[in-house]
């Protein structure tokens, strides 16, 4: 009952947020209609924009959610979440205008702006400037040899600080026979936990000089954008790396490869999906495995940018350090999905702080939260002989 009550609560808020939503996107459209809006109406357009995509997010959120009490009712495996929803831009219409407001912004140091200046296609809750990641994350400018684990794990939009997430336990109970006619057995409940998730904030400055905001003839925004991307990823496999170390530890003694074939085949429930997240120096054991015909066992990447696999694992490397030290040789094996909840408010935000040496820090800004959804999804490696 209780289950039914939160599916028919949420089914009802969807419908008067999309409903409400529907009802703010006419109204933008009325009051920007004609060749020249007044200052008063793109003013009103821009608060209204605001609230649409507040709405999309809450929507698309309440959506993920719905599904997710859905199939614990129908003992159904949940949905992989939809791509996040372009943006509304009241105003700018184009990313070009957008980032040519970003880069006044950053050449200006402006530290107040308003909606109908000439900054009005920037939006921040905190009087900063939110740099959103169709602009900032250009694939070109990614270090390549760094693995973003915040893609491999489940990652759901958090529209608040905490809260609660339902996560399906696995079925044990089965079908029994039943003479025509008969009452239906009855069977176990669907089982489920919520896993609590709480965001939290991290944040850092970037030291530029004056003398490089002066005469800086680059584009600021792509050059922020790539700084706070690669600051992000790094983060984000930190908080991630440390709650998969806290899973339950077993040993790859040797060279041979039969301790982790076992937990492959044995430990690990096959309810499960299997991959592998390697350190480099555990990476450089799988490397040097071979079958009893002398054949490498590690299987090279199919096109560029696929992992590598080995016994059907895909494989994905990170440095040492986020699993221990340098010369470590660590890994871990399991489903990396149902292991590690991911709360992302995906803000990427900057803004301008003083200093004494003639220059500006530029703070930058992301929230999220990392939780442990299933701590039997998988195992903590450690490669050596056992003590």
């Amino acid at each position: 009952m209780i289950l039914d009550e939160k599916i028919r609560s949420l089914e009802t808020q969807i419908e008067d947020a999309t409903e409400r939503k529907n009802t703010l996107s006419q109204e933008i459209r009325d009051l920007l209609d004609g060749e020249k809006p007044s200052e008063d109406n793109v003013k009103q357009a821009d608060e209204k924009a605001k609230e649409v995509q507040g709405l999309t997010v809450e929507i698309k959120s309440n959506n993920e959610s719905l599904a997710s009490y859905k199939a614990v009712a129908n003992n159904e495996p949940a949905k992989e979440p939809a791509k996040d929803p372009e943006p509304v831009r009241a105003l700018t219409g184009n990313n070009v205008e957008l980032r040519n407001a970003q880069n006044e912004y950053l050449k200006v140091n402006k530290r107040e702006f308003r909606a109908n200046e000439t900054l009005s296609g920037l939006v921040s809750p905190d009087v900063g400037v939110t740099i959103p990641e169709d602009i900032s994350y250009n694939p070109d400018q990614e270090i390549h040899t760094v693995t973003d684990l915040m893609k491999l794990v489940y990652v759901f939009p958090a529209k608040t600080a905490s809260g609660k997430y339902p996560v399906a336990k696995k079925v044990t109970d089965s079908l029994v026979t039943a003479e025509e006619l008969e009452k239906n057995p009855e069977l176990a409940k669907p089982q489920f936990k919520e896993v609590d998730w709480k965001v939290d904030t991290y944040r850092g400055a970037l030291p530029l000089s004056q003398e490089s905001i002066d005469d800086s003839v680059i584009d600021l925004v792509s050059f922020v954008g790539q700084q706070a991307v690669e600051k992000k990823v790094n983060t984000t496999n930190r908080k991630i790396t440390d709650a998969l170390k806290t899973f339950t530890a077993k040993s790859v003694a040797g060279e041979s490869v039969d301790d982790l074939k076992k937990i492959i085949n044995v430990d690990l429930d096959k309810a499960y999906k299997r991959d592998i997240v390697v350190t480099q120096s555990f990476y450089n054991y799988l490397d040097t495995l071979k079958d009893k015909n002398g054949q490498y066992l590690l299987k090279p990447a199919i096109s560029e940018g696929s992992p590598e696999k080995i016994l059907g694992l895909n494989v994905y490397v990170i440095e040492d350090e986020l699993f221990g030290a340098v010369g470590e040789s660590h890994a871990w094996v399991g489903d990396l999905k149902r292991a590690i909840l991911f709360a992302n408010r995906k803000e990427i935000q900057v803004r301008w702080t003083d200093n004494d040496y003639f220059s500006q820090d530029l703070a930058e800004i992301v929230r999220f939260g990392v939780s442990v959804a299933d701590e039997k999804a998988g195992y903590f490696l450690t490669q050596g002989t056992p003590s």
